[in-house]
């Protein structure tokens, strides 16, 4: 059922235990470029599920790299959405479950935070398994202290999840009263399963530009998340 702004706010406000599943368009109003605009930039190239693929991690490394190094984006900063989701854990019991890999809901201070599919900003050497600075890996691909191939730790098209993280993941959606989806088109597997962990009881907000396919019912604002958490 399609809702007003003012309607979604007072959802939110009367929530005690919150947990919102976020996704590219969270990020978008911080500079950062979705799905779709990889898809654009790459076209007539090569596709993005190939450039961030496992195979091309080990099979084509500096393609893999050199693809990477432009999904950073040092200058986003974050922006209301991720700002007000991290002042509501002060107030309520919130958790956050985001697919982007752009670090910003961690910038925001949030703390109670499950990057589903990992981060850029978390970078380690496959050969020794030591961490390493994701500003070292933007200047090479290769660990200086043994050579090692530098990846960061994000789940690649072709890899399994963590179980820890699905299940971290699980424990926030079914404890939640009210699940809040947030900039996503919410096709994505398994980050669009979680919401069959949901209790019951649970009430479903979707805060997106374009309407989205759920089993269940849900409330609906066909807007920007910016417009709604400026408000909050």
């Amino acid at each position: 059922m399609e809702i007003t702004i003012d309607q979604g706010l007072q959802m939110i406000q009367a929530a005690q235990k919150i947990t919102f599943l976020t996704g590219a368009g969270v990020s978008t109003p911080s500079g950062v470029p979705d799905y779709r605009s990889l898809q654009g930039v790459y076209q007539g190239l090569e596709a993005p599920e190939y450039l961030l693929s496992n195979d091309c991690l080990v099979n084509e490394p500096q393609k893999f790299y050199e693809f990477v190094k432009h999904l950073y984006h040092e200058e986003a900063k974050p922006n209301v959405i991720h700002q007000r989701m991290a002042k509501l854990e002060a107030e309520k019991e919130v958790w956050i479950v985001s697919q982007n890999i752009d670090g910003l809901h961690a910038a925001a201070g949030s703390q109670h935070l499950v990057n589903f599919h990992g981060s850029l900003y978390d970078c380690y050497c496959r050969n020794c398994q030591q961490p390493v600075a994701w500003q070292d890996y933007l200047q090479s691909d290769r660990h200086k202290e043994c050579g090692g191939q530098i990846r960061p730790n994000i789940v690649l098209y072709g890899e399994g999840f963590e179980e820890s993280v699905i299940q971290q993941a699980i424990h926030a959606v079914e404890k939640a009263e009210l699940i809040v989806i947030v900039g996503t088109s919410f096709q994505v597997h398994p980050f669009c399963d979680l919401i069959y962990e949901k209790s019951s009881e649970a009430n479903v907000l979707v805060i997106n530009q374009t309407p989205i396919q759920l089993a269940g019912p849900y409330d609906f604002i066909q807007t920007n998340g910016v417009a709604v958490f400026e408000k909050l």
